[in-house]
């Protein structure tokens, strides 16, 4: 596969479906994190506490990376963009839901609450390239598995 829309395309399903990242910033190592999707935006969305190390060093937009492996191994991915806070009530009113709830006792009006907004600008990609036709090719010492597994790799502009 080498198209890179495939890439892009397989990146966002697997991440709307499985959520969990890492995000870090300048001085602040990358942590866990559940990602937010409004809509088929490519905008990334996270709850956290104003409180936070994350949340704390933001005083505008600053350099982020974002790093994501898919619950099955089969998609990796290092994103780099931007993070900002974004405390747009419209956008926590439609993001809410009851997992983000469970954080915060006072629900949408916790004075704790905080919208971090991450804004991808390209990525690295890469997707498992270990099958069973890749297993037999290498068992039978056909073809080149570096060769091979350069289809599995893309660079892709999420901007």
């Amino acid at each position: 596969m080498t198209d890179k829309q495939e890439f892009e395309a397989k990146f966002w399903k697997s991440i709307r479906a499985d959520m969990t990242v890492m995000v870090g910033i300048a001085g602040v190592d990358p942590r866990p994190m559940t990602a937010q999707f409004d809509g088929e935006r490519k905008t990334i969305y996270f709850f956290t506490a104003k409180d936070t190390e994350i949340a704390e060093k933001l005083t505008g937009a600053k350099k982020a990376t974002l790093v994501y492996a898919a619950k099955k191994h089969d998609l990796f991915a290092t994103i780099h963009g931007t993070v900002r806070i974004d405390n747009d009530r419209n956008t926590i009113d439609r993001l809410w839901n009851r997992f983000v709830a469970a954080w915060f006792e006072k629900g949408k009006d916790d004075p704790k609450l905080c919208l971090l907004r991450f804004d991808p600008a390209d990525a690295q990609i890469w997707l498992d390239a270990s099958s069973l036709v890749a297993g037999v090719k290498m068992f039978l010492g056909l073809g080149d598995p570096k060769r091979d597994y350069a289809d599995s790799v893309a660079k892709v502009s999420l901007k």
